[in-house]
């Protein structure tokens, strides 16, 4: 059977691989710790679930505009403008079913055949697989360990070029939870302005940093909002993963293409989720507050019992909710590690190079799970590895 060479390229995501790897063994009576997908422990605030479900009870149901209900987009608006400092009108803002579509439709409405697109390596699987979609030429930039996983410059200012089409960022990061300083945020965008070109800044963990520090967002560097596209979402936020339920910020002109792009794909995102996603912006944000408090708890305790197994020296991530330790110490390679751990220490995390092939050298470990087994996790890695 023959297919078009635009999907040939495709491939699972590493962390539903895992997953359906971690089921079948506990489908064959093996306890596992889920240290492998990025998704919140936490059920979804109870007035956001209320908020979808009175939608629903009370008929709302239906199709609404496809770039997303205009109260919702108003709310974004404003929320997106508050926290970064800029200013947007709800006709910049595009809601999907996901943050995934406000990344893969301004790149299919931007990049042609040939165009060169960075992005990070380790990064996100799913920027290199829409690069190749759109017909456009990944140019992976690695990021650095000993600069808190930040870019390497030298490699970008090497590689980007009048051919370079778009820049994608994604800060705080998954896979290694690093946020990208002001300064680097900085040094891109001269390069972006000189070279004219665009630049996605992947933001869905810009609410969960750690120890007072704030995720700047480029758009706020003077002449970068007319070309930033900034993704968000509400699936890590508000733990809402299976509402679905993202949206893009991004000049007027491509919130309309992409607009065209959702209307003749995923038609509109339901009514009841955007309810339910308006009241998450709308109501209480302490709960958020608590459950980065959380988190930064959990990141203490997995970063110290990591550091404790002979040959793993991991850095403290600054945001999100991954451990990226580096495994070089062990002598054993990312995947050969990632498979020992899963079936001797029933532990399922992944390899690095689930994120590209810089990630080569490292594992990643969701600490989105309770502290009991994160602490269970780590006994059992460790025993293994004695």
């Amino acid at each position: 059977m023959a297919f078009a060479e635009r999907t040939a390229h495709l491939r699972p995501e590493g962390a539903y691989a895992v997953l359906a790897k971690a089921n079948a063994l506990e489908a064959a009576g093996r306890d596992i710790i889920h240290l492998e997908v990025g998704q919140p422990d936490f059920d979804t605030f109870d007035n956001i679930s209320m908020a979808g479900i009175k939608a629903i009870a009370t008929g709302r149901t239906r199709y609404t505009p496809p770039a997303g209900a205009p109260d919702l987009r108003a709310a974004i608006a404003e929320d997106v403008g508050r926290r970064r400092g800029i200013h947007c009108t709800p006709e910049e803002v595009v809601v999907g079913p996901g943050a995934k579509p406000a990344l893969f439709f301004p790149t299919l409405a931007l990049v042609q055949p040939g165009d060169e697109v960075i992005y990070t390596d380790p990064g996100f699987p799913t920027y290199e697989a829409m690069i190749r979609v759109a017909g456009g030429v990944p140019v992976p930039v690695p990021l650095v360990e000993e600069s808190d996983f930040s870019f390497d410059m030298q490699v970008f200012d090497r590689l980007v070029n009048k051919r370079t089409r778009m820049i994608i960022l994604n800060s705080p990061s998954n896979p290694t939870g690093g946020v990208l300083p002001q300064a680097d945020l900085e040094h891109i965008a001269a390069r972006a302005l000189k070279n004219n070109c665009w630049v996605m800044s992947d933001e869905i963990y810009a609410r969960m940093t750690y120890d007072g520090l704030t995720a700047p967002s480029i758009a706020s560097l003077p002449g970068m909002q007319e070309r930033t596209i900034i993704v968000d979402g509400f699936s890590k936020t508000y733990n809402m993963t299976g509402w679905r339920l993202g949206y893009g910020v991004m000049p007027f002109e491509l919130a309309r293409r992409v607009g065209l792009l959702l209307t003749h794909s995923i038609g509109a995102t339901a009514q009841f989720t955007q309810d339910a996603g308006l009241q998450a912006l709308l109501g209480p944000q302490e709960q958020v507050d608590a459950e980065v408090a959380v988190y930064q708890a959990r990141r203490n305790a997995i970063v110290d019992g990591l550091n404790a197994i002979p040959g793993f020296a991991c850095r403290k991530p600054q945001g999100a909710f991954y451990a990226f330790p580096n495994i070089k110490g062990t002598g054993i390679r990312s995947n050969e590690l990632a498979e020992l751990i899963l079936e001797k220490a029933g532990v399922a995390l992944l390899p690095g190079t689930s994120f590209g092939a810089h990630g080569e050298g490292y594992l990643r470990l969701s600490y989105a799970n309770s502290l009991e087994n994160i602490l269970r996790a780590l006994e059992r890695i460790r025993q293994v590895l004695s």
